[in-house]
């Protein structure tokens, strides 16, 4: 989750260890205005090396194939 501190180094080193484990991660952004929370998880996505699939309100959805063993394949 993004509070209030916003996009800060913890929260996309745990992103990046979530999605090694995880594959598909939801985020919720409690960052202010509509195009602030989209700089954000735009940002978190670059970061992470994640693909942002989907946006709804204030939850990003991330997805970033594992190099071993992928359980999601998205098509191209």
């Amino acid at each position: 989750m993004l509070g209030n501190a916003g996009l800060t180094d913890g929260v996309v080193s745990e992103l990046d260890r979530a999605l090694a484990d995880h594959e598909l991660v939801k985020v919720t952004a409690r960052v202010g205005a509509r195009d602030a929370r989209n700089e954000a998880l735009e940002t978190l996505a670059s970061r992470t090396s994640a693909e942002l699939v989907q946006r709804v309100g204030h939850v990003g959805v991330f997805y970033r194939r594992r190099a071993i063993l992928p359980k999601i394949l998205m098509p191209d």
